[in-house]
């Protein structure tokens, strides 16, 4: 295993990595279908569950900061997304007894239902 230091920012579901001296991003990791762990105190990894030997290490400066990344990058993925949005909405139509997607024309859509899995 080679250490690297690389400055990371989170957009949505994406990571992206760069080098300490460029603006632009060397590589990007789609937080879909992967495990965040942390590992040590100041570390957490992400690895791919279908693709096991895949695994990617991170070292932050406190312990704190890396239990905020692990607890970000837990929320980053789609199907969390998804699962909030159904939890909510669900909890507004028991509030208000009205579908809150119905009004966009979506609630009928596969990926808006409780049992629907992304293919």
């Amino acid at each position: 295993a080679v250490l690297k230091k690389r400055l990371v920012k989170l957009v949505v579901n994406f990571l992206f990595y760069f080098r300490t001296d460029e603006a632009e991003p060397i590589g990007a990791l789609l937080l879909e279908h992967c495990s965040i762990t942390k590992e040590e105190e100041n570390v957490f990894s992400i690895s791919f569950i279908e693709e096991p030997e895949r695994k990617y290490c991170f070292e932050c400066a406190t312990e704190e900061q890396c239990q905020e990344w692990v607890e970000a990058l837990k929320r980053a993925s789609y199907e969390f997304l998804r699962r909030s949005l159904i939890f909510y909405r669900n909890e507004i139509q028991k509030m208000t007894g009205k579908d809150p997607l119905e009004q966009f024309g979506i609630s009928e859509e596969a990926r808006f239902q409780l049992g629907a899995h992304r293919q």
